[in-house]
């Protein structure tokens, strides 16, 4: 039942935040086109939850949804070989189109990773790379589901604040459930893990592994192995100017 009331405030809140974004998007134009995407996202989450509960039963998503090539972010890193992300807009539609939108934009070529802790995680998506920076798009209101942060899951990354996620996203190296509920897990490497695990390890590292190209793969970018451009102007505003911002704990 403690699940099932949980399934019902999740609704209730994507509910309120689909009308309270209609209601914003009165203005017309481009605003009001996408705060309707931001909407429909939202109505979809609440169809799956609803789903859940009338189930009878607590039910858990799949581990990995069927491989969508509109779905999968690839990241090629500097450690020697492309990463394969599964994304799942099934439980964290916002999010999810944050990643594209900057991908698109090129934003996450030639990052690094800022805060990689061996047995824990790998953090990168700050192009500031001292974990207060982030893009110039406003902070995300909180995705948090039932994806558990397990071996390869991908989550963002946030300041103090559970609204504040922006650019930044860790991959797990080993299993932390207590992070569970707490960042919002937008998907999980489905190929190639071996180049997570060889991310150069410290906070920061001295010789930093970076993204050297991240792309969707149904945008059909081949693979790169030396570093590109990173797109111009660099969009660089910190979410918190505290040192800590945008940092998971263990």
């Amino acid at each position: 039942m403690r699940f099932i009331s949980a399934l019902k405030t999740v609704a209730i809140g994507f509910a309120l935040y689909a009308s309270s974004g209609a209601a914003l998007a009165q203005g017309g134009g481009q605003g009001q086109a996408e705060e309707l995407k931001k909407a429909e996202r939202s109505a979809v989450a609440e169809k799956n939850a609803k789903a859940l509960e009338q189930s009878g039963t607590p039910q858990l998503p799949a581990a990995s949804i069927p491989v969508d090539p509109q779905n999968v972010w690839d990241l090629d890193l500097s450690t020697g070989g492309r990463v394969r992300i599964q994304l799942r807009p099934d439980v964290a539609p916002n999010h999810v189109e944050r990643i594209k939108e900057l991908t698109r934009q090129g934003f996450y070529n030639g990052l690094k990773f800022h805060r990689v802790i061996p047995g824990f995680m790998a953090q990168g998506g700050d192009p500031k790379g001292d974990g207060t920076g982030g893009s110039t798009l406003p902070d995300l209101k909180q995705e948090f589901n039932w994806l558990p942060h397990v071996r390869g899951a991908v989550s963002m990354a946030r300041a103090q604040s559970e609204d504040s996620a922006n650019s930044q996203f860790f991959i797990v190296l080993l299993p932390r459930l207590q992070l569970d509920k707490k960042y919002t897990v937008f998907g999980r490497v489905i190929e190639g893990m071996q180049y997570v695990d060889a991310i150069v390890p410290g906070e920061p590292p001295a010789n930093p592994s970076t993204i050297l190209q991240a792309s969707i793969e149904s945008d059909g970018r081949a693979p790169v192995t030396a570093p590109i451009s990173p797109a111009q102007p660099s969009a660089s505003v910190p979410a918190d100017p505290s040192p800590t911002s945008a940092q998971p704990r263990q």
